[in-house]
């Protein structure tokens, strides 16, 4: 061995031993002729001391500059009174070094990697990802998720989880998002594409018998990015047979409680289960934030027969939504504060934010401070009633099309919330429960919530004659606000997978060319089975505290689903092409210049 520990391994367990440390020169400092190392690997610092009674080691000292690679040999010992750091695990002690090598020089890299890390762009930590990765803030980070799956492991196992690997070339299915395709050279004109995940093929492994599965999963998709989205993602995957949904979610309730108290000593009382009606209706979200204790009310119902348009207009539309959001004791929020705010539903596409300040109920209208209030004032009393107002507070309403409401009004809630510090409590986990089947498209069509093998509640011709009005039996676990995990009970009868092709406008022979080995298999004895998916990359970014999924990947694309490490997606060589029976078109002229 090289080495006999790790730099920040180092305790006061090994005062007054000899040890030999390799690793990278975090900084160096010169004072008085002695000079002081801090030496990084993986596990963190640790202080390393020379002085000019060893001349070869201070010599080599001397010479050394950041992110030269040493190796040290030399003596632990405690640090002198008042030099103790308390923020490093050896912070108590100091290594006198003896010898030192050189192993590698570094030239100066591109940006600081020691507390002098500020305003390094994105794309520049990218490029040198290799680099950026060596600052202890991102290796605590693939520390940290290396034994977050650890314990994902050692807990599926103990539950008599089978780990079985799924393929990752396969053919394309309908799962919400556009696949990464992959040419067949062997089948000209062929493509396989890469899993968005391995649902059917994890379904497939209930029917053969295998009863609990279980996958550190490599998923991709082509879509447009966003802070918790990648083209190739993380999913830790999971199907059971024999077991009901609630079977399920307390299955997996136990592993969160699991790694969250390993991992973080939080401990979780309770998971609360909540319909996606009562979200949409009181958080117009399916994923609620449950720190915040704010909660929507809906007043369609009063305006139906106001003479301000702006609210009359979505009070009779069907579509609609009105939506009041009561902010107790906000009242004095500013004209620049609301402003700011009216911008903010502005991005989810509201024209405008009304408002009601109350001053002072006991005087009806007169206590009121708002732009709206002369006209709605017939119905303004009994909607402030409606909601709880009090003096003191701010109510605010939402009138569109119900989606622009919810996305507007649903944003505005936990943005406030948070602005003024309104959280009840650090981690709120949740189920939301009982989502609709199917949503309707623009054109009149069915579209999965979910996906087309989710397991509707009621019979076979329910879904026949009534589509629009089935529930699933499927359940998201929520966590401050973000979907961590999403699962459902499958279909299992050929009928019932029929019937619900059908609603989806999916023919006999469309189902029969791409899902002909999934119903092959169910006409053989499939068992009632479900499952459920981690994202293990938005999981592990909830419980760092990082900003996106790409501080917790250790070789993330860019918002473009770029690689400027690799330099990835590349053009190929003409010959490849060929092989592949493939010939690029040439842009016209005119897209040429323009790019």
């Amino acid at each position: 061995m090289m080495r006999t520990h790790y730099c920040g391994s180092l305790t006061e367990a090994q005062l007054d031993q000899t040890v030999t440390l390799c690793g990278w020169v975090h900084r160096r400092r010169d004072h008085g002729g002695v000079i002081f190392l801090d030496m990084r690997d993986r596990e963190g610092l640790v202080q390393v001391v020379i002085d000019p009674d060893t001349p070869e080691a201070f010599a080599t000292a001397d010479r050394a500059r950041s992110e030269y690679v040493l190796k040290i040999k030399g003596y632990v010992r405690k640090r002198y009174a008042g030099t103790e750091n308390a923020n490093m695990v050896s912070g108590q002690i100091e290594v006198l070094a003896k010898e030192i090598e050189t192993l590698a020089v570094s030239e100066t890299p591109p940006f600081p990697l020691n507390d002098e890390f500020s305003n390094v762009s994105e794309e520049n930590r990218l490029k040198y990802r290799f680099l950026d990765m060596r600052r202890p803030e991102m290796q605590e980070r693939m520390v940290f998720r290396s034994k977050v799956t650890s314990l994902i492991r050692n807990y599926m196992d103990r539950n008599g989880f089978l780990d079985v690997e799924t393929p990752i070339l396969t053919r394309a299915t309908p799962e919400g998002a556009r696949d990464y395709l992959v040419p067949s050279r062997t089948q000209p004109g062929s493509f396989f594409a890469l899993p968005q995940s391995p649902q059917l093929f994890k379904q497939l492994l209930m029917v053969a018998g295998f009863d609990r599965y279980y996958q550190i999963a490599k998923c991709f998709r082509d879509e447009d990015l966003r802070a918790d989205r990648q083209p190739e993602f993380t999913q830790i995957d999971v199907e059971t047979s024999f077991m009901s949904d609630e079977d399920i979610m307390q299955m997996m309730e136990g592993l969160t409680v699991e790694l969250f108290d390993t991992m973080l000593n939080v401990k979780f009382d309770k998971f609360p289960r909540m319909t996606y009606a009562d979200a949409m209706r009181d958080y117009a979200s399916d994923k609620p934030d449950l720190r915040i204790p704010l909660k929507l009310v809906d007043v369609a119902d009063l305006m139906q027969e106001v003479e301000f348009k702006v609210f009359a207009g979505p009070a009779k539309d069907p579509k609609g939504r009105i939506a009041a959001l009561r902010v107790p004791g906000a009242g004095e929020l500013s004209r620049g504060q609301i402003d700011e705010y009216t911008k903010f539903v502005g991005i989810y596409g509201a024209k405008g934010l009304a408002y009601i300040k109350v001053n002072d109920l006991s005087q009806g209208v007169a206590g009121l401070q708002s732009p709206i209030v002369k006209f709605i004032e017939p119905i303004v009393l009994q909607l402030l009633e409606r909601v709880g107002a009090e003096n003191g507070d701010i109510v605010f309403f939402g009138a569109d099309k119900a989606k622009v409401v919810n996305d507007a009004m649903g944003a505005l809630r936990v943005k406030i919330g948070h602005d003024l510090k309104l959280a009840t409590c650090e981690w709120a986990p949740m189920w939301v429960v009982d989502f609709p089947m199917f949503e309707e498209t623009d054109d009149g069509k069915w579209t999965s919530v979910h996906h087309p093998f989710t397991l509707p509640k009621g019979s076979v011709e329910d879904m026949k004659t009534n589509p629009g009005q089935a529930l699933s039996v499927a359940y998201d676990m929520v966590l401050n606000g973000t979907e961590i995990g999403g699962g459902s009970l499958r279909i299992y009868t050929l009928d019932m997978q029929k019937a619900v092709f059908e609603a989806l406008g999916i023919s006999d022979e469309e189902a029969e060319d791409k899902f002909s080995f999934l119903l092959d298999a169910l006409k053989y004895g499939a068992p009632p089975h479900g499952g459920l998916a981690f994202g293990l990359d938005r999981l592990v970014m909830l419980m760092t505290g990082a900003n996106s999924i790409r501080e917790v990947i250790a070789f993330p694309k860019t918002k473009t689903a770029e690689c400027p490490l690799t330099q990835a997606p590349a053009p190929v060589d003409a010959n490849q092409l060929r092989d592949l029976g493939i010939r690029l078109r040439e842009k016209p002229k005119a897209e040429a210049g323009q790019a």
